[in-house]
């Protein structure tokens, strides 16, 4: 899109009372957005995902949905941080104080003229806007005013659970989040919870040599909600990165993952499930930079889509050159369950390395029936037949998940979706 055919951006204060650092970092992306504009139609990673409603001055209203049910990892031991659309709540979150973890609030961080995210926050986000441009990344710095700050200085004994709770119909959420996982440390950050009515939210990710950091999202419940994310990761020397996300509902959702393996025999994989009936519209956009020598990365992404559901999917791996021996696979697959869904995919390879082991590949297309067919031959009711090879066809991007307890958790709210969607 030309400069002049670039929507503009509507005029909006950046917070005040700001320390040094912060100041200067909203400032740089309040400049990158305005030279960039809002993403709009015309953009080719915007081509299949109208962003109209993302970007317009004020959110589209989405209703609250109340339930009974049990909150998502409601029974695993983990340290919980709250926000009620998109406002942190001290009374409902534990201590943030906790063995190998440091953890402070961006809203006072930010107030500080010396913190470690000063080395952090808004730089792999900018690091993340070439050669695509991202904008909605860029107005998230220079306007968030909360988030978390989390820094991993040692193998952390249980999960770091943000959740978003949405209890207004007309909240429109901005938070950023910063992990530094420190050289030889382990954690694991859970999210959960629709958050808003709008929302939009940043993590930048920094795993050192010898770090581990696993990440799972559960995204869902409040249909009406729209949401844009962003993950920007970089990887240190034999250091890994595990990332799931499992989305069920919303009338649109788009996230986007990138990653930088820039240390040796660096792991980073990326994966996600989702599930989608009616006016869903459900974007994964992943974009995997290999700079450094035998590292390996994954996409896997699942989508089930039935009553006119749409699914996106916009995945690249680019192998830069001196690369050697990596191994990037990619694999993106939606179950039609009707006429009237559709899936859009576009798998993308550059390479400019050429000791390399990189696959890519993509697929729709409807239930087998012949295995429906054996279930139900077999006494099997049908809604329950498709159910299990809904959930067989899932499983891959449901194995990428680690840690077991938080998978088999996952897996039966699939269950539960589906068995409450056949009445």
């Amino acid at each position: 899109m030309g400069a002049a055919e670039k929507l503009t951006v509507a005029p909006r204060a950046l917070p005040d009372g700001q320390g040094a650092w912060a100041q200067s970092a909203r400032e740089s992306a309040a400049a990158r957005l305005t030279k960039m504009g809002m993403p709009g139609r015309r953009d080719e990673y915007w081509k299949y995902t109208n962003p109209t409603t993302l970007t317009d001055a004020t959110a589209t209203p989405a209703e609250v949905f109340v339930s009974d049910e049990a909150a998502v990892f409601g029974e695993i031991d983990t340290l919980k941080i709250v926000f009620v659309d998109g406002v942190f709540d001290p009374a409902a979150s534990d201590d943030l104080a906790f063995e190998g973890l440091e953890i402070s609030r961006l809203a006072d961080a930010v107030q500080a003229d010396i913190h470690w995210a000063k080395d952090l926050y808004g730089v792999l986000e900018t690091n993340g806007q070439t050669p695509v441009e991202r904008p909605l990344a860029s107005a998230n710095t220079a306007f968030a005013t909360d988030g978390v700050l989390i820094r991993a200085t040692a193998k952390v004994s249980k999960p770091v659970q943000v959740v978003y709770l949405h209890k207004s119909n007309s909240s429109d959420a901005i938070l950023h989040h910063v992990v530094k996982v420190e050289n030889g440390a382990e954690m694991t950050l859970i999210e959960n919870g629709p958050a808003a009515a709008r929302f939009n939210q940043v993590l930048e990710a920094d795993v050192a040599d010898n770090g581990a950091f696993h990440h799972v999202r559960a995204q869902g419940r409040d249909h009406e909600r729209r949401a844009v994310t962003h993950i920007f990761t970089r990887l240190g020397t034999e250091s890994t990165f595990k990332s799931f996300t499992l989305t069920v509902n919303g009338v649109l959702t788009r996230n986007e993952c990138i990653m930088e393996l820039t240390g040796d025999d660096a792991i980073a994989h990326v994966a996600g499930a989702a599930v989608g009936d009616g006016d869903f519209h459900h974007d994964d956009t992943v974009f995997i930079t290999h700079d450094a020598v035998n590292c390996e990365s994954r996409q896997v992404f699942k989508k089930v889509l039935r009553n006119g559901a749409t699914g996106v999917f916009q995945g690249k791996i680019l192998v830069k050159d001196g690369a050697q021996k990596t191994d990037g696979y990619q694999i993106s697959q939606a179950l039609l369950l009707d006429g009237d869904s559709q899936f859009l995919a576009k798998p993308e390879l550059e390479i400019y390395a050429d000791d390399v082991a990189c696959s890519h590949g993509s697929t729709s297309g409807a239930i087998d029936e012949d295995a429906l067919f054996y279930l139900r031959s077999r006494g099997v009711p049908e809604a329950q037949a498709q159910n299990l090879l809904v959930l067989a066809f899932l499983g891959e991007a449901l194995e990428e998940i680690d840690n077991d307890d938080l998978a088999a958790e996952l897996l039966s709210r699939l269950e539960a979706w589906f068995e409450r969607r056949n009445g």
